[in-house]
């Protein structure tokens, strides 16, 4: 099944050490590389599991730190799992940050050329796709000038383009609709749109609820590194809200 995503009581634990780090090698020699004592654990996710069928947009919600990005980093490649197993078929490309892995001294070109590279392509096939990539960006103007010129959109667009271009059978984007204007936004939905009748499995997450609603059919909700609901997009996001709401305080008698 192409695309098909599965997680099996997946956890990712991080170190984290108390005291403070050591910052030059002379305090290495004498301290060790921490100071204070033992490392803790940190459960970043905790007893993971759900499947994602292909030919799906499915939402990521959920608070800051909730875990959201560590589960989309282990899916990406980048995390390796602490415990449970993970399961993708196809090829995956991530769009995890805002121009993540972009050489700012590079012009636009010249990084798509790594870009490519990075995520699988040969060079040629990375020629042949080079005009459809930057056509897409809205860049022809600027795509030989170095990145570090770029504006916030523009590292989006060409971002978003690379990612999305290369053909993936899964895509992972993190919040990378928060920028970028309208129409160029109605583009990428329509690209979206052709992932998914294609077969291809789309993760999203975002803060964006209006969003989720109406471009997922399903969502997550993750909550402190837990599970606590997957099902269709818009009954997702109504449990999602209904726990952020703050009840009111008692009247004072």
């Amino acid at each position: 099944m192409t695309g098909s995503i599965v997680l099996n009581r997946v956890g990712k634990c991080f170190r984290r050490y108390p005291g403070t780090p050591v910052t030059t090698l002379k305090e290495a020699v004498l301290h060790g590389w921490r100071r204070g004592g033992r490392a803790d654990q940190v459960e970043a996710l905790k007893d993971v599991s759900f499947e994602i069928p292909s030919g799906t947009v499915t939402g990521l919600i959920g608070r800051n730190g909730s875990g959201k990005s560590t589960l989309l980093r282990l899916l990406a490649g980048i995390y390796r799992a602490t415990t449970g197993t993970v399961e993708i078929q196809g090829r995956v490309s991530s769009l995890l940050s805002l121009g993540l892995g972009f050489h700012p001294d590079l012009t636009g070109r010249e990084n798509v050329r790594m870009e490519g590279l990075a995520l699988g392509l040969t060079r040629r096939a990375v020629l042949e796709q080079m005009d459809e990539i930057i056509r897409f960006a809205e860049l022809e103007d600027v795509i030989d000038e170095p990145v570090r010129t770029y504006s916030t959109g523009m590292y989006m667009r060409l971002a978003f383009s690379i990612a999305t271009t290369v053909d993936p059978d899964v895509l992972l984007l993190d919040e990378v609709m928060a920028v970028g204007d309208a129409s160029f936004a109605e583009k990428c939905r329509a690209r979206m749109e052709r992932f998914k009748n294609r077969g291809k499995s789309i993760l999203l997450a975002s803060h964006d609820l209006a969003m989720i609603e109406t471009w997922c059919q399903g969502a997550l909700w993750l909550d402190r590194g837990e599970l606590k609901y997957h099902g269709p997009a818009g009954e997702t996001v109504r449990r999602y809200s209904e726990s952020l709401q703050v009840p009111s305080p008692t009247p004072v008698t």
